[in-house]
């Protein structure tokens, strides 16, 4: 790879780093408001520096998996109608035909399935949480422990950085490319971090819309686990289209608020 193709790469690589992760940053960043105010800005570059790793981990192992001998992501490990006794006819499409990624349920599958079913039932929990109000929430709430928080924010690392591992494989062939990239979008992400997390914290409705996107990556990971696989650009399609609508409500009610004031 020539100089000009590699920095070319490089920048291209990163700018996606950076989109792919901010939904890993804005979780972060609600799992983080659970802590003591003083402990926050720690919880958030605990969680990125753990994302960091997990991301230069999970690239390692992949071109261990890319490896013609090693197939351990995609190695069967339960076969529905073999090993379970599933009729075929359940599986099969319309022409008949059992396709192999519904049949065949592999390690990265379980990966997937176990992180889209967390990712729901805790974004589901968030919102019933701030639905609840926060009287009835400090009422209920139990003491959050520090290391509980990063806990859960490491498992989720691991679902997040799955796209962006990828990603980086998909786009670019050197390793050192891949790996500079994913730092350099990492500590960008790390910059904006508290940035971001303020700005969730003070509008409550933001805080919703990147729950139910939440939500909806859960769904996603989970039908892709069961071999249904969604086409990303509607996903991104339909976020892009509720932050718009979002943004305009926004300036809506800045608006009104300024009139009554005056």
């Amino acid at each position: 790879m020539d100089p000009f193709q590699a920095i070319t790469a490089l920048l291209t690589l990163t700018a996606m780093e950076i989109v792919l992760g901010i939904d890993n940053v804005v979780f972060i960043a609600i799992l983080c408001s659970r802590l003591p105010a003083e402990q926050q800005p720690l919880g958030r570059r605990l969680g990125l520096a753990a994302a960091l790793v997990t991301r230069l981990m999970l690239l390692c192992l992949l071109f261990w998996m890319l490896d013609p001998n090693n197939n351990f992501f995609t190695h069967p490990l339960v076969n529905l109608t073999e090993d379970i006794g599933i009729p075929a006819a359940w599986l099969a499409d319309r022409a008949g035909q059992v396709s192999q990624e519904i049949n065949v349920f592999t390690v990265q599958d379980l990966i997937l399935f176990v992180g889209g079913m967390f990712l729901i039932g805790k974004s589901v929990h968030e919102v019933h949480d701030a639905m609840e109000g926060e009287e009835e929430s400090q009422k209920s709430a139990k003491p959050v422990s520090f290391r509980n928080v990063m806990l859960q924010v490491a498992l989720l690392d691991i679902v997040f950085s799955l796209d962006s591992v990828i990603t980086a494989v998909g786009m670019a062939e050197e390793l050192w490319v891949m790996v500079t990239a994913i730092i350099i979008a990492v500590g960008v992400m790390l910059v904006f971090a508290d940035a971001i997390s303020g700005f969730i914290e003070a509008n409550p409705t933001v805080k919703m819309l990147a729950l139910s996107f939440l939500i909806l990556i859960g769904v996603m990971l989970t039908a892709e686990a069961m071999g249904m696989h969604i086409k990303k650009g509607y996903i991104y399609f339909a976020m892009a289209f509720a932050v718009l609508v979002e943004v305009l409500n926004m300036r809506a009610r800045r608006k009104r608020s300024r009139s009554g004031s005056a």
